[in-house]
């Protein structure tokens, strides 16, 4: 995914210092309501503490990138859900030596209800980063349960964020797109394996097959079927359903056949 990097923060509406209605016109930027990417949804109570124009950069940049934002009463300060996969942030904006206690509390909590939960930090300066690590590891948080991510300035936080998001949705729908590719190979090669089967019965051929698959089902379905069962549910000939039959449930006639 290639971020769009045309917008910025900016107040009264802009994006990048251009108009709404300018930036729907660009077509070099996909401004679209349609959240065709994902849905995120932002903290109302974290919105109200951040600054307007960085609340006007993230509604831009979710926008030009087709994510629909939804600002809700939640926990996390964010929560994106794309490919069918939810993960959860926390977004420090600030950074104060007095907060550790009740992040690292609120961490601790949230990390409970997410399977996938990240922590970004603003740290623009050396000495808000040596405070953190200080505070970090006198928190006896388990290194890397949950990730935490130190970033410069606000914006490329929260550009960060979405990446994150994005990749996460992408990696979901491969997944299930392999799945359903191993699904169906599965039933490729069990359809094949059965036509095998039912193809070695003398006489019946894949019409035929496909009939008692369709009409009877498996396998086991078919060699327990009377011939009078597979006559009311097949187009089958009553020589057929007497051939099937005797192949089944006659010694002496299914030990002739050789399946190839």
């Amino acid at each position: 995914m290639t971020m769009r990097q045309g917008v910025s923060g900016g107040a009264g509406g802009d994006c990048g210092g251009e108009s709404t209605k300018a930036l729907r016109s660009n077509s070099s930027i996909k401004f679209s309501n349609s959240g065709g990417n994902g849905v995120c949804m932002m903290s109302s109570s974290w919105r109200d503490e951040q600054q307007p124009a960085f609340i006007n950069f993230i509604s831009c940049f979710l926008n030009a990138n087709s994510f629909r934002l939804n600002i809700v009463p939640i926990a996390p300060d964010f929560i994106f859900n794309c490919g069918g996969s939810s993960i959860a942030f926390i977004f420090m904006t600030n950074w104060y030596s007095d907060i550790t206690s009740s992040l690292f509390s609120r961490v601790q909590k949230l990390k409970q209800q997410f399977a996938y939960l990240y922590v970004i930090v603003t740290l623009p300066t050396e000495e808000q980063n040596d405070s953190f690590i200080q505070s970090y590891f006198k928190s006896g948080i388990e290194l890397g349960r949950p990730t935490f991510m130190p970033v410069l300035d606000t914006e490329m936080g929260f550009e960060k964020i979405l990446k994150m998001a994005h990749a996460r949705g992408i990696g979901k729908r491969q997944d299930a797109i392999s799945k359903l590719k191993a699904d169906r190979e599965r039933s490729v090669q069990t359809m094949n394996a059965y036509l095998r089967v039912v193809n070695s019965i003398p006489g019946i051929d894949s019409h035929d097959a496909n009939a008692l698959n369709q009409a009877v089902g498996s396998i086991e379905a078919i060699a327990k079927a009377s011939k009078e069962y597979i006559l009311e549910y097949t187009d089958l000939s009553a020589e057929k359903a007497e051939t099937i039959t005797r192949f089944f449930r006659d010694p002496s006639y299914y030990l002739g056949p050789k399946i190839s």
